[in-house]
């Protein structure tokens, strides 16, 4: 019998050996790259303050896809600010979608990082992904996966051409300073996150909570089903795995928490993921430009430091 991966991610012949990951690579086996969109415009529905920031109920129009969103921005913005691509979890719970960015979720601390970066100064734009929010469907998502991969592309790949258009909408707004805008998400919002921001090399920079794991490590352990089925890219680790992909991002900011408690990035899947994306930023000679923080006593959850490090990294990262 072959045997496995071991924990500091050597190659263990359980899989092909990996051929390297580029962004052309992944786009392709997402299913392909996204051709250019005839249109693109944004249209406000309805604003209110909340938690004294101003928040809009928008939608992206991008070619034939309509995708709520809601806008968070500082009150009575006149000057140009840096923006947050923010992703939202999953959780099983189909029903909150964008509504995260503004009401939470039990995972996550008080005020909800929508609300609280936007009070620090971001515009944050929070799209529903396929399926969640207003964009909730009979189908299920597991059923939704599988016609995905039958008919050659992934969900994704399509939550992840949901979320370019959110950036492009950021990146035309004149109220963001399109320079500064960085990724953000927690557990599916994480992984929405790094891998945006490695396919868009425009993103300045990415932050992500409880997610960052070795895919190959975790089907080794037998975890890898505590992950929704959103998230399988069929032929990846004939390539590389996740870690490779945070490589990407490199040589920009990226700041990666973990709860070491958490069973969906447990130690041996979460330590050669780091591994492998330290290895990347070496390559890019931008070591100090890759941040990790693990919460010793804590799992699938954010922290009061997640909290602090994401507002601090953010700033300093799209100033």
């Amino acid at each position: 019998m072959t045997k496995r991966r071991n924990q500091a991610g050597e190659h263990s012949g359980l899989f092909p050996k990996p051929t390297g990951i580029d962004r052309e690579l992944l786009w392709s086996l997402l299913g392909g790259r996204p051709g250019p969109v005839s249109t693109l415009n944004c249209r406000a529905n309805r604003r209110w303050t909340h938690s004294g920031i101003d928040v809009a109920e928008i939608d992206i129009i991008s070619g034939h896809r309509r995708i709520p969103a809601y806008r968070l921005s500082p009150r009575n913005q006149s000057a140009a600010r840096p923006g947050i691509v923010y992703a939202h979890a999953h959780g099983h719970r189909y029903d909150i979608g964008k509504a995260e960015a503004v009401s939470g979720r039990p995972s996550l601390l008080e005020p909800p990082p929508g609300i609280a970066l936007a009070q620090a100064g971001f515009v944050v734009v929070c799209p529903d992904m396929p399926g969640f929010g207003a964009r909730q469907l009979s189908q299920s998502e597991d059923a939704r996966a599988k016609a995905a991969c039958w008919k050659g592309i992934t969900l994704l790949g399509e939550m992840l051409i949901d979320l370019l258009a959110a950036f492009e909408t950021l990146s035309m707004d004149p109220l963001v300073r399109n320079a500064g805008i960085a990724s953000f998400g927690m557990s599916m919002g994480g992984t929405l996150a790094y891998w945006l921001a490695a396919l868009e090399p425009r993103i300045a920079a990415t932050a992500h909570f409880c997610v960052l794991a070795s895919i190959e490590s975790l089907i080794a352990k037998g975890a890898h089903h505590l992950h929704a089925p959103y998230m399988t890219v069929p032929g990846l680790l004939r390539h590389g795995d996740m870690g490779d992909v945070a490589a990407l991002v490199a040589p920009r900011s990226q700041l990666v928490c973990a709860g070491a408690t958490d069973p969906l990035t447990p130690p041996e899947a979460l330590v050669p993921a780091i591994e492998s994306a330290r290895r990347g930023y070496a390559a890019a000679g931008a070591t100090d430009k890759l941040e990790v923080f693990i919460a010793p006593n804590s799992g699938h959850a954010e922290t009061n430091e997640m909290r602090a490090r994401l507002v601090g990294f953010l700033r300093a990262a799209t100033s």
